[in-house]
């Protein structure tokens, strides 16, 4: 029989597990649903509060809704997916592979019916706002006895005007737009963001971006090939008096942590690039970004978020297979 000390103290190791994380998140992109995802024992085995995927649930590229049905029909078989479904909250955005062309924007011919079936397969009610909305743009806030989290998925596709290619001696794949051309959320979707950053009362706010916010010295897709963009998301953040934003994206076969402070917030904002689950930029040798925290990961990888309400701490984790932590950043928020 226990003696009292060693009661208190094993109390006291649970309060202590506890409170190392009161709400998690685990995301990940890049995902063919034809190759095996090796990942989802791990997440199954953190027993996280959310699931969010990041962009290219599978790859389509395609005009053919058949052909796109049949690959989210085969991702729904994929081992172990299914039961992820099965016990924990599934959210998310696209990109451009499950959008159904490589980089395309809102030229993609056939937006409109790829809108339908990526709500399909994340089982939206045929009743949802976003079988009416042009894009897949969401928002949930998940609350808890200690705090909460909102989550904010961007589409960055579906009005994503035209990017502007590079036709120098360099060789750069895409170069920013001229100062106030172009768009990456549209009007529409600005208006709304707006109203859900101002509105948010959580203890923290989780942006889903899909495309990379900071990193902005790489030749592909990005936020800063729109600098009015990022410079009125972080306008906005700033104004909005947003509660610890956090920023997540995907897209590039990569792992990163990127931060930077904007001038008159009072904590910094993390761009968290997790990519990809099923395969990987294997021949990464390097890459210019003034804003990275640590090193590039270019392992197959899945994205973790472990919130600390009372200690207004985040815990970010790029984990691998076996459930193995590849690189860990920590940051406390005011």
């Amino acid at each position: 029989m226990y003696n009292i000390k060693t009661v208190l103290f094993i109390v006291f190791l649970i309060h202590q597990v506890k409170a190392q994380q009161d709400f998690t998140i685990a995301f990940g992109s890049c995902n063919k649903s034809s190759v095996e995802n090796i990942f989802w024992d791990d997440v199954l085995a953190l027993k996280p509060n959310l699931w969010i995927w990041g962009g290219d649930v599978i790859y389509a590229d395609t005009k053919n809704m058949s052909k796109m049905k049949k690959d989210y029909a085969q991702q729904h078989k994929q081992k172990g997916y299914k039961e992820i479904t099965d016990k924990i909250p599934v959210l998310g955005t696209w990109d451009d592979h499950d959008y159904g062309k490589n980089d395309a924007g809102t030229e993609y011919s056939m937006k409109k019916e790829s809108q339908q079936l990526f709500l399909d397969f994340l089982k939206v009610s045929k009743t949802d706002k976003r079988r009416k909305r042009e894009g897949v743009y969401h928002s949930k806030t998940y609350n808890t006895d200690e705090g909460s989290v909102k989550v904010i998925l961007l589409d960055t596709r579906y009005h994503r005007t035209k990017l502007t290619k590079d036709n120098t001696v360099s060789h750069k794949k895409y170069i920013p737009n001229k100062f106030n051309e172009g768009t990456i959320l549209g009007k529409k979707q600005w208006k709304w963001l707006e109203t859900e950053l101002n509105n948010s009362k959580a203890n923290f706010t989780v942006i889903m971006s899909s495309i990379q916010v900071l990193s902005s010295q790489h030749r592909f897709e990005k936020w800063a090939n729109f600098p009015h963009e990022t410079i009125k998301l972080f306008q906005l953040l700033k104004t909005s008096k947003v509660k610890n934003a956090i920023i997540l994206s995907g897209d590039r076969h990569i792992s990163e942590f990127s931060k930077t402070i904007i001038e008159g917030m009072n904590y910094p904002i993390i761009d968290f690039t997790s990519s990809g689950l099923t395969h990987s930029y294997r021949k990464f040798e390097k890459e210019e970004n003034k804003y990275r925290d640590g090193n590039v990961v270019f392992l197959k990888s899945f994205g973790v978020l472990h919130f600390n309400f009372n200690e207004k701490k985040v815990s970010f984790q790029m984990r691998g297979n076996g459930n193995s932590i590849l690189q860990e950043i920590e940051q406390v928020y005011p």
